[in-house]
């Protein structure tokens, strides 16, 4: 028996804090493993290595994981979406810094708010979630400006990073408007990393990355980092979060996640804060707060 979602308690709140630090270090382990690995022969191990591991987990914990309930189409169309993210934010990390990728990327919501009415008419934006959209759009923009004063390579990357929240977003929607809305959690992400994993091994191939023949111990820690905790521990402790906690309260709390990321970047990689782009981050951090403030219960 399902029990009802509680309100977040402290063990909630120091769970949702663990993993919005957690998600908001995953640009820089792969701006990081970039030395060594190439963009997407890096992003292709990551969902390689997760298939592999949630898919047993999977198996192991639900023998019928895997029987048809008429959700393969929706995803391969999510797994394309999920591919096209990666190969967005690994190539455009190239160009750009990590506390900037993890803004733009962390843009997700935005698009996801804009268009959730278009696939369920009945969720319309209230005024506190149109505020919020506009004081993201306003952060972004802002970002946007400063990076291209600052070189068109760095413009290009963050451009690139902002598409990548735009695929995440995309991705979004397709989870929530096609019938994978009512299938297991984890057999969502199967399809997406499944997918992902073919089509950015093609893009390997075609675009003619060299397999690297030594890699570091800290880029090999890296892709761990990306691979087993990110993807195979936090987005489960996420989903048996939202099954134990209120959804609301939990989303609220993810404008913490370019928090923790821009902080990572600037103390871990020497990444440059500029007051503007410190208060485009605000701004966007502000944004995502309010679109995903908990409603009052009716």
């Amino acid at each position: 028996m399902q029990h009802p979602a509680r309100p977040l308690d402290s063990v909630g709140t120091l769970i949702i804090f663990g993993l919005c630090a957690s998600w908001g270090l995953n640009q820089v382990a792969a701006k990081v493993a970039l030395a060594d690995i190439p963009p997407l022969t890096q992003a292709t191990l990551r969902s390689v290595g997760a298939t592999i591991v949630l898919g047993a987990i999977g198996v192991w914990r639900e023998p019928t994981l895997f029987a048809r309930d008429r959700t393969l189409p929706a995803g391969i169309f999510c797994g394309i979406c999920f591919a096209l993210e990666f190969v967005a934010l690994y190539v455009g990390l190239q160009w750009t810094t990590a506390t900037h990728a993890v803004l733009f990327l962390y843009s997700a919501p935005f698009f996801v708010a804009l268009g959730l009415p278009l696939i369920t008419p009945t969720e319309r934006l209230t005024p506190l979630q149109w505020t919020g959209l506009a004081l993201s759009f306003i952060g972004v923009a802002l970002a946007l400006g400063i990076s291209g004063q600052i070189s068109h390579e760095m413009l290009l990357g963050d451009l690139l990073t902002l598409l990548a929240g735009a695929l995440w977003g995309a991705t979004t929607l397709i989870l929530k408007g096609t019938r994978l809305r009512g299938t297991r959690p984890i057999k969502a992400l199967l399809y997406q990393l499944a997918v992902s994993a073919v089509l950015l091994g093609i893009g390997v191939v075609l675009f003619r990355e060299h397999v690297p023949t030594q890699i570091s111990a800290i880029s090999w820690g890296s892709l761990a980092y990306q691979t087993l905790w990110i993807v195979c521990i936090t987005y489960i402790a996420w989903f048996w979060m939202i099954s134990h906690y209120r959804a609301g309260e939990l989303s609220a709390f993810t404008f913490l996640t370019p928090i923790f990321g821009v902080a990572a970047g600037h103390f871990m990689l020497g990444d440059a804060i500029a007051p503007g782009f410190a208060i485009a981050v605000a701004l966007v951090a502000g944004g995502i707060l309010l679109v995903n403030w908990p409603r009052k219960a009716t």
